[in-house]
């Protein structure tokens, strides 16, 4: 004879804990989307392989063809010495903006959603992904560097920490600035299209290829409010420092960066940069916060 209990069965729940908020658990966000960054930098070796090409097109192909046009005028330093710090600026500006436009594949594949419904706060995420990119960048630049003895740069250890630290602090600004541009896009052609419009007159308005004396006063004005000038004359200030060059040669080629006379020092010029860079990563959370 069988017999059935009446009475109610017991189900048993299993608790789900969520870790715990606060500081702590923000930084270990930013440094889980940081290492991100740098596994997927690790493993794509065409990347860094690639990212060379443009500097060495520029040094050595674009600065030994113009110094035919420029011989006698650049006293005693070579074109591509002096046009070596801007194409390390160069190599920064395209890698970290490309690290933030990478955030727009994210969102097609979806592993953007998935990061930001995570525990964690927004604006974690996305500092992680700017110190990423800047750090990315950074490395890409001390890549580039490791051919500034073939163009008479000496490998000087002072020289070397500066640009470093230089380099990190341009990458962070750009990466920002890349992901305010990245917020409210949702297809890779268009960012493409988009950062293409916006880079070019970046990188020519910043006094990378040519010396800022004796710009015409329109250009002048230009190049003085692009906050990407502000980094690239210290990378060239901290590469001039550490080579032989006569009165004239610097005077020509790396003139003080002046507001209505005044020369600037470069502890000030780099805190323009890192103050952009700030403001631009509090849009950029702004915007992510707003975002689906």
């Amino acid at each position: 004879m069988t017999t059935t209990s009446d009475a109610p069965r017991t189900r048993t729940v299993a608790a789900i804990r969520l870790p715990a908020g606060g500081l702590g658990h923000d930084l270990r966000g930013v440094k889980v989307v940081w290492q991100r960054e740098m596994i997927r930098f690790s493993q794509d070796r065409i990347r860094i392989v690639t990212a060379l090409v443009q500097p060495i097109l520029y040094v050595f192909v674009l600065g030994t063809g113009l110094s035919s046009l420029t011989r006698g005028s650049t006293g005693d330093v070579s074109l591509r010495t002096f046009m070596f710090p801007g194409v390390l600026a160069l190599s920064v500006l395209f890698t970290a903006m490309f690290s933030a436009v990478s955030i727009v594949w994210d969102r097609e594949f979806g592993f953007l959603r998935e990061m930001l419904v995570a525990p964690v706060r927004r604006s974690a995420i996305i500092t992680g992904k700017c110190m990423g990119g800047a750090t990315v960048a950074a490395i890409q630049g001390l890549i580039v560097l490791a051919i500034a003895g073939l163009v008479d740069v000496p490998y000087s250890p002072v020289m070397l920490l500066t640009l470093a630290f230089e380099m990190l602090l341009l990458g962070f600004t750009i990466t920002a600035f890349g992901l305010v541009i990245a917020a409210r896009i949702k297809q890779m052609q268009a960012m493409m299209g988009l950062m293409q419009m916006i880079v070019m007159p970046l990188m020519f308005l910043s006094g990378v290829l040519y010396p800022l004396a004796n710009l015409p006063s329109w250009l002048n004005v230009l190049v003085h409010i692009n906050p990407i000038t502000y980094a690239v004359h210290p990378l060239r200030q901290a590469v001039f420092e550490h080579i032989h060059a006569s009165p004239l040669a610097r005077a020509h080629l790396n003139p003080p960066l002046t507001w209505w006379g005044w020369n600037v020092p470069i502890a000030a010029q780099l805190a323009v940069v890192a103050v952009t860079g700030l403001l631009f990563l509090w849009i950029a959370v702004l915007e992510f916060d707003r975002a689906d």
